[in-house]
């Protein structure tokens, strides 16, 4: 780790007695309006399509209630796309807070260090094999955990630097998605189709089994993560102070990595390497509510899932072209926000170094 993560608070720290209380008194308000936006997205979502329907109508088919028809368009068409987009928007946001807060930086997210590079390796080379879909979790987790593996072989030297991290991670990402578009091209055409949602994000065509068997390891990892936030919350401490209250640092970090991994790979296995989610919800949150707390992570649980079905109701019903996948949108958002942030982190550098 570096200087920064072994020796000291990061920048803008806040002990539990100055920390910032209007932004504490923030999060609820927000935590209620970010489910009332996304209510109204979820209910924007099962009511149109080919087949409109009335809201009210549509809200109780989610829930079983009404004619048949209705019921199965939107069980059963509507609604798993649209819990995929929700669970894989929170599964990317809770994941990239987790790495920016271990690592103190902001640059650190599981698309920018390879990690949704990985999963979609994983899952693209599942397809390849002729596996069950249901398996595709699975593989998708075995491939950020290889990235993971492979992040820390190349850039681990004696303590390693997060830029350094971030570099290494790019290359990962770079040569894992290159990896994947050989594996598209040298598909058979039924099989491309299928593939290609890896390449840049999508949850278009997504089952039940898949949100069930995804959505639910998501869930667990999500209780985990929330699990740890008191781990996380003395690392803030700096190793000094975290290790003289009995906390095995190493370890602790261990396991937020591993979480964020997990949550990051089961995500990509229902939306691809979808960018911009876990890179810049964090800081959203962090500058709508302050500093952060178990609330805060919550908080962007929430916000993600809010930004992702929301971008991919953009992309189906706004947008000129039909068909895009939902990660266009996020990528449109998401480069000009990593190119400012880069931009930043060389000032910082640059005045430290002075």
């Amino acid at each position: 780790m570096s200087d920064v993560v072994r020796n000291g608070k990061p920048a803008g720290a806040q002990s539990p007695a100055t920390g910032h209380r209007p932004g504490r008194r923030r999060t609820p308000l927000l935590a209620v309006a970010g489910v009332v936006v996304l209510c109204a997205l979820v209910t924007v979502a099962v009511a149109n399509g080919e087949m409109p329907l009335p809201p009210v109508d549509a809200v109780k088919g989610l829930f079983g209630v009404g004619d048949s028809a209705t019921v199965l368009v939107v069980q059963e068409f509507r609604a798993p796309r649209m819990v995929a987009a929700i669970v894989a928007g929170a599964g990317l946001a809770v994941a990239g807070a987790l790495l920016q807060r271990l690592f103190r930086n902001p640059l650190a997210s599981p698309d920018v260090m390879g990690v949704t590079g990985g999963a979609s390796f994983g899952a693209v080379a599942m397809l390849a094999a002729g596996a069950s879909q249901a398996l595709i979790p699975l593989a998708a987790l075995g491939g950020g955990l290889l990235a993971a593996v492979l992040l820390g072989v190349f850039a681990w030297r004696a303590g390693v630097s997060v830029t350094r991290l971030v570099l290494v991670g790019l290359a990962v990402q770079a040569g894992l998605s290159a990896a994947v578009n050989f594996m598209v091209v040298r598909f058979p055409a039924e099989l491309a189709g299928s593939a290609l949602q890896w390449t840049t994000g999508s949850v278009y065509g997504r089952a039940w089994t898949e949100v069930w068997s995804a959505g639910g390891a998501v869930a667990v990892a999500l209780v985990v993560a929330f699990a740890l936030h008191r781990q996380l919350a003395v690392l803030d401490l700096g190793d000094d102070s975290a290790g003289a209250l009995g906390l095995n640092t190493n370890a602790a970090r261990l396991q937020v990595l591993v979480v964020a991994i997990v949550l990051a790979s089961l995500a990509a296995s229902l939306a691809g390497p979808v960018a911009f989610v876990a890179l810049a919800v964090p800081h959203m949150v962090r500058f709508l509510a302050g500093p952060p707390t178990a609330g805060t992570l919550a908080l962007s649980g929430l916000a993600g899932a809010v930004l992702l079905l929301a971008s991919d109701l953009v992309t189906q019903y706004l947008l000129p072209v039909s068909g895009l996948p939902v990660g266009v949108v996020t990528a449109t958002l998401g480069a000009p926000w990593l190119l400012v942030l880069m931009i930043r982190q060389s000032s910082s550098v640059n005045r430290s170094v002075r």
